[in-house]
């Protein structure tokens, strides 16, 4: 598949570097900060009530992570999300542990139905249990998914109306009707936390600058995978690995993402 497009996408994000607006969880904010400065964008962590509406006004994109919910948390990201929606702003819904307990499956849906949510991003489980199939959550992993992942992301996919992303050792972005495979990425990834959150981020970052959100998430999976597999080379462990990891993303220019990304249709 040319590539193209995608490095495109890259080289918009470092010339506009985009206001990501987060609303995440606190173990990992200080991550996709640092991830979203690295690929280019601009991040801002806002969270109180009195000024998340405000906030999401300036931004290109909302991003929203329920690691660490609890209920002043949700209220600010239905009110950032209404705001979002109201200036056609792209939100990015990342559905943390969702399937875990009733309170992070219940938030998922009425976040998912109550906002024009523009690309959910979970784990397999995570997206198994959203779609009402088969997955298993155990704490914020995925524990395994039964059927076909493409064809449960494609099904709730096409049900919602939005780009479903489902992370895995093949990453799956579906709009419902085209489906692409990326298969960037490395086993060290799953090492450390954060790399999923930071997904998200980098997710935020590329929507912020295209409305294709099909081609985004799919440009934001490829980069952070392949800034994983290259962050990979040198690292002696974990710790060293999530420095190399937001490295190699600094690093990485439009032209090696145009050579390395592995992105197929499905």
């Amino acid at each position: 598949m040319d590539n193209t497009k995608y490095a495109s996408l890259l080289e918009q994000v470092r010339s506009k570097r985009p206001l990501v607006h987060h609303i995440t969880n606190y173990v990992t904010v200080n991550d996709c900060a640092n991830v979203s400065i690295c690929i280019g964008a601009a991040p801002v962590m806002a969270h109180s009530r009195d000024e998340v509406a405000e906030m999401v006004s300036m931004a290109g994109a909302l991003v929203l992570n329920i690691g660490t919910l609890d209920q002043r948390q949700i209220e600010s990201m239905v009110m950032a999300g209404t705001k979002a929606n109201d200036l056609n702003i792209p939100v990015i819904l990342d559905p943390v542990g969702a399937g875990a307990t009733r309170l992070r499956t219940e938030t998922a849906h009425s976040l998912l139905h109550r906002l024009h949510v523009s690309v959910l991003k979970g784990n397999a489980g995570e997206i198994a249990v959203l779609a009402g199939a088969e997955g298993r959550v155990r704490g914020v992993d995925s524990d395994g998914v039964s059927g076909d992942p493409a064809a449960i992301a494609r099904k709730l996919a096409d049900r919602l109306g939005i780009v479903v992303a489902m992370s895995g050792p093949t990453d799956v972005v579906t709009d419902g009707t085209r489906t692409l495979l990326v298969e960037n990425g490395h086993p060290m990834m799953g090492k450390v936390s954060g790399t999923g959150c930071m997904a998200a981020s980098v997710a935020g970052a590329f929507a912020a600058v295209t409305h294709d959100h099909l081609a985004s998430t799919a440009a934001a999976l490829a980069a952070l995978g392949l800034a994983g597999e290259r962050a990979a080379a040198g690292c002696g462990g974990p710790a060293s690995y999530k420095i190399a990891l937001l490295d190699e993303v600094y690093r990485l220019t439009p032209d090696e993402l145009k050579k390395g990304a592995k992105i197929r249709e499905a």
